[in-house]
């Protein structure tokens, strides 16, 4: 029996794990040959159902997620009519919830698998190489002739090391720039807009285990292995334990982490001050800085002890903090979201992302939304619309302002302008401005980087001026000359206050092998170096060295 399990990333550089795992718990299968197919949604959909015609399985298990779930059922369509004798199954979160509907809905579709899919699968797959009737498998739901019949459900997987180490087994693709590792399953956490809130507990795998696939993925160089754990440090000993062996034996790879920043004690962060720059990342979901607001979700948590203990990882360690925002809770206005973003802005993090709430199927957010009266888009990936709180331009403003925080604020391209502009002002409503003055000047998407730049500036045009503005100029000039060579076209804010490149090079200023020296020589009015910012006038040297494969470097002398 040949089977094919694939799923549709939503990027290239995403490699599944979802699909290695349920192959590592069926590959003993006597008779079966497997197959995984990793595909994008980003590809021609002809060219995708070519791809799995190609590939003619008996039994074609998808993965679907909210990103995928549309183009998925598109392709199985087609495909069943092309290969009527395929038998096709689904699973995954998107699928997991209304089974009976979207069978209903989709004739192509033979079973879905419900929840965990390990031992579900196997005992699938057994019971259709057998010729077996499907009644007695736990956790499916699945066509018999011409009635939809739902199984009782499955119990959690209690010891997770019994599902094969798809690691170790050679299924994971590792020449991905990004591959996916779990050391645990569950969230201690229980908010309402989360589908690990469906889950009771955490469940983790042996340290054995772990260090195992740990060292393996290390070996092997993995660039970054982002962890699925929805809370990685629910035990603080384990995620030491963790760390330590990361920090011993790492080479050359990052780590991606989301941790509940409230739960670290003083061990982990006296650990976390050994972490070298650029190898750890945190991504910590503060959701509201509104305590109501996260009482009427479920999320049990301390504001002040998480902006407390997120301020100490910003201040004592070289940990990169990402800090995550999602608009449209419960009793949460334009107002409040704004005091929410000025909230991560005053800690200070790395990256801040704002999502829109996303009402998932099968969690208790659908209940408060009913019983609240939101509107949400019926389609993946159900994203509010309007709340009580919040109006429909209200989210449109919040998305606008998400795609400038990406643009200004994440790309680390705009620090001295964003200091000059948050001078005495708060910074979210600066962003709530400039969202509308972008909106006004259509420019939310494909925005080159001499446009964006020259867009800032005349953003600040529209609210500067005097000294002010001939200060936020030279801070957006030393901005733009830390991006790159600022030869060729120069941006109109360069008019006032520049100097030609000099010709030949600074004394002592030489190339290595293969590598290309440029450099700019400029005077400006402060230091942008220094935080806070030297106010004396300086006169700085920019290097901008570059080489194959090694992009570009620029030094300040």
């Amino acid at each position: 029996m040949k089977i094919l399990l694939s799923t549709l990333h939503a990027k290239y550089v995403h490699a599944s794990l979802a699909l290695p795992y349920l192959a590592s718990a069926c590959t003993d299968l006597p008779g079966s040959e497997f197959r995984i197919l990793e595909l994008t949604v980003n590809e021609q959909q002809d060219r995708l159902l070519g791809k799995l015609f190609a590939e003619a399985p008996d039994v074609l298990l998808f993965s679907c997620y909210i990103w995928n779930t549309d183009l998925t059922l598109k392709l199985a369509s087609d495909l069943k009519q092309l290969l009527p004798g395929t038998f096709i199954v689904l699973g995954g979160p998107e699928v997991s919830y209304g089974s009976f509907e979207m069978m209903g809905r989709n004739a192509a579709i033979d079973c879905i698998v419900r929840g965990e899919g390990e031992e579900t699968c196997r005992e699938l797959l057994q019971a259709l190489a057998g010729g077996v009737p499907l009644d007695d498998i736990p956790g499916i739901t699945y066509r018999d002739h011409d009635e939809v019949v739902a199984n009782p459900e499955r119990g959690a997987i209690a010891k997770l090391d019994s599902i094969p180490s798809p690691f170790a087994a050679g299924l994971v693709d590792l020449d991905k720039p990004l591959v996916y590792y779990e050391t645990s399953r569950g969230c201690p956490f229980s908010c309402a807009f989360c589908m690990s809130s469906l889950e009771n507990g955490v469940r983790s795998f042996s340290m054995e285990r772990i260090e195992r696939d740990l060292r393996l993925l290390m070996d092997k160089g993995v660039q970054t292995v982002k962890l699925a754990d929805r809370t990685f440090n629910f035990d603080a000993q384990r995620a030491n334990a963790i760390w330590r062996l990361i920090l011993a034996e790492n080479k050359s790879s990052k780590f991606h982490f989301e941790i509940a920043a409230e739960l670290l004690t003083e061990e982990n962060l006296a650990l976390l001050a050994e972490v070298p720059a650029g190898m750890f990342r945190f991504e910590i979901g503060v959701q509201s800085g509104g305590e109501k607001t996260l009482a009427e979700v479920q999320r049990k948590s301390s504001l002040d002890k998480l902006y407390q203990k997120v301020r100490a990882v910003i201040e004592r360690t070289k940990v990169t903090v990402h800090l995550d925002l999602v608009a449209g809770l419960p009793g949460e206005s334009l107002e409040g979201f704004l005091a929410s973003l000025q909230g991560l802005f005053e800690l200070g993090g790395n990256h801040i992302q704002v999502e829109p709430l996303k009402v998932l199927k099968g969690t208790a957010m659908r209940g408060i939304a009913r019983k609240e009266g939101y509107a949400y888009a019926e389609a993946a990936p159900y994203k509010v619309l309007r709340t009580p709180w919040l109006s429909f331009p209200d989210i449109r403003r919040i998305e606008a302002i998400s795609r400038l925080l990406d643009l200004i604020y994440n790309s680390g391209r705009f620090a001295a302008s964003l200091r000059q502009l948050g001078n005495g002002k708060e910074l979210a409503q600066v962003f709530a401005d400039a969202a509308d003055f972008f909106e006004s000047e259509g420019l939310m998407a494909n925005v080159s980087l001499h446009l964006l730049f020259e867009s800032v500036w005349r953003f600040a045009c529209s609210r500067l001026a005097g000294e002010e503005l001939e200060l936020f100029r030279d801070a957006l000039c030393f901005d733009h000359c830390m991006t790159g060579y600022p030869g060729g076209q120069c941006p109109s804010f360069f008019t006032a206050n520049v100097e030609k490149s000099e010709q030949g090079a600074p004394a002592g200023l030489a190339a290595k092998p293969a590598e290309r020296v440029r450099y700019y020589r400029r005077r400006f009015a402060r230091d942008y170096r220094n935080i806070p910012w030297g106010e004396a006038a300086v006169e700085l040297t920019f290097i901008y060295r570059s080489a194959p494969g090694e992009g570009l470097k620029v030094e300040i002398l």
